[in-house]
């Protein structure tokens, strides 16, 4: 009976999407239909578009794990989400990037970078980055879905992360951005309506509100002694100020995603789809609302869970976990929950990851095809259609091997790690494309080219979660890093991000300025310029 009910539950979900699926291929016919939905899509599409993309598996599992390790001052992220992800990136960077977009006629983040500035070398520099540093991203989310299915519905790791992978390759490969953006909203709404019931049901479980927070904080003497050892103070407190603890929290998990937003390539293009800026405006309610609820639920569960486990087995949640927090949210959902709900609840994570890896797959697909080899060949027209969903493709097995090699407790890590290294790459040069003027081509490309080498260089020695894992400073210096404390824990975005600033605005500054044409044309019917 229960294998009954998934099996309907999973087919009608699978048949509305693939009927979304549909329609978006029937109304896709030319490059802008492929990649910026004509720029007609309506605001709850766009909207909810955007949230679906943004909020994936990555932040319900990977990140509703982190909240069950670190506990409630993951809350900061949900404001920053809300604050920089939602009001800063709809009202101030979105209202120009659409409007500049359009008199650029810019299809891609990267080229609308490239015409900005007039540099095919930043075009197809900003594609390659987007193309060979987002399928970490893409991997991790893979694999929070993955996760889940193989606790609920037994089935095997690998199986899952391939079963997922060909499903979303169909409709994007098909459909373009119209496909993406159809199935967001459909997966956006079931995404919505499953984390709801979830934090309300958690809450009923522990005996109500202000019961589950103060049992939560009376088993703050349950954190480990390693945690301790290097700041955490409990779940419904900061870790000690300036410690390790405080600044993987603050630095990687909260910075790290909460500002690194403003510079993700695959939420960039949602603001070009658009006709004017009233669309961007009711937009605005729609997403604050749904980010609320999605970010704020999955960490208050995720840190609740705690509790839970305790009550139930007399351990915290990632003991309970065996050791993985990327398992927290999947175990506490199968332990605490209907077995029905559960089932319903694979749909609302099938829909977070779903939406984020089309809207990856798709923004590799457009870097590696309109981005770079458009701009290397110089050549345009459907052939780089058929380049991008080859592009698509390459992308998508990507993902999946690294699905299968990364280690557990991945999925915030890595998540965190490719907003910072889009910080460090775009967020200057985007902001100075959007605002600044007297930002030149020699400048952009410093900053961006700075910046990209910059937060390499820290992944790859000083930032002490990569380094020890690739190794390549043990190689080279015999040691895990370059330096001690506290650069070691400090994220690549802290770094990254201020270097390429002051790179663009210092050889901006050295450098002749733009035409006024060609301002005039970039900045055309853009108000407060």
């Amino acid at each position: 009976m229960d294998l009954l009910i998934l099996g309907i539950v999973v087919l009608i979900y699978f048949l509305l999407t693939g009927y979304v699926g549909y329609v978006a291929w029937r109304r896709t016919e030319t490059s802008e239909d492929y990649m910026v939905a004509d720029r007609k899509a309506h605001p709850y599409i766009m909207a909810m578009s955007y949230g679906a993309t943004f909020i994936s598996t990555a932040a319900i599992v990977g990140f509703g794990g982190m909240a069950g390790v670190f506990g409630m001052g993951i809350l900061w992220l949900v404001f920053l989400n809300i604050l920089v992800g939602i009001f800063i990136a709809f009202v101030f960077f979105g209202k120009r990037t659409r409007k500049m977009g359009h008199n650029m006629s810019a299809l891609t983040f990267p080229e609308f970078i490239g015409r900005r500035f007039r540099s095919r070398f930043l075009q197809y520099f900003g594609g390659a980055i987007i193309f060979l540093g987002m399928p970490l991203y893409a991997s991790v989310v893979l694999i929070g879905a993955a996760r889940f299915l193989e606790t609920t519905v037994k089935i095997d790791f690998g199986i899952a992360l391939i079963l997922i992978a060909l499903i979303v390759a169909v409709y994007v490969v098909m459909g373009g951005i119209k496909g993406v953006m159809y199935t967001d909203a459909l997966q956006g709404t079931i995404m919505f309506l499953g984390m709801l019931f979830l934090v309300v049901s958690t809450y009923y479980i522990l005996g109500g509100v202000v019961e589950a927070h103060q049992a939560l904080t009376g088993i703050s003497n349950l954190i480990p002694a390693e945690a301790k050892a290097v700041g955490a103070t409990g779940w419904t407190s900061m870790p000690v100020y300036g410690s390790p603890y405080w600044w993987t929290l603050l630095s990687t998990i909260i910075l790290g995603v909460g500002v690194g937003v403003l510079a993700q390539p695959q939420l960039i293009v949602r603001f070009m789809t658009v006709k004017s800026n009233r669309e961007l405006n009711r937009g605005v309610l729609i997403g604050a609302l749904f980010i609320f609820v999605m970010t704020w639920s999955a960490y208050v569960v995720g840190a609740l869970s705690n509790v839970y486990f305790f009550r139930k087995a007399g351990m915290i949640a990632v003991e309970a976990a065996g050791g993985n927090a990327d398992k927290i949210i999947p175990v506490f959902i199968n332990s605490a929950m209907p077995e029905w709900f559960s089932y319903i609840f694979m749909l609302t994570l099938l829909s977070a990851a779903m939406s984020t890896l089309s809207s990856q797959f798709h923004v590799q697909g457009t870097s590696i095809g309109r981005d770079v080899y458009e701009t290397i060949m110089r050549r345009k027209g459907d052939r780089s259609v058929l380049i991008t969903r080859v592009g698509i493709i390459i992308a998508i097995l990507i993902a999946v091997v690294l699905g299968y090699i990364l280690p557990g407790s991945i999925i915030a890590q890595g998540t965190a790690l490719f907003f910072g290294i889009c910080a460090a790459s775009f967020l200057s040069v985007y902001a100075a494309a959007l605002f600044w003027k007297r930002a030149t081509r020699e400048g952009a490309i410093a900053g961006m080219v700075s910046g990209a080498l910059v937060s390499l260089f820290w992944l790859l020695f000083e930032y002490k979660k990569t380094a020890m894992a690739l190794g390549v400073t043990r190689v080279i210096f015999g040691g895990p890093v370059i330096s001690s404390m506290p650069w070691p824990v400090v994220d690549p975005i802290l770094v990254g991000v201020p270097v390429s600033a002051l790179m663009l605005v210092v050889v901006s500054l050295m450098t002749e300025p733009p035409s006024r044409e060609h301002l005039d044309k970039c900045f055309n019917g853009i108000k407060g310029v």
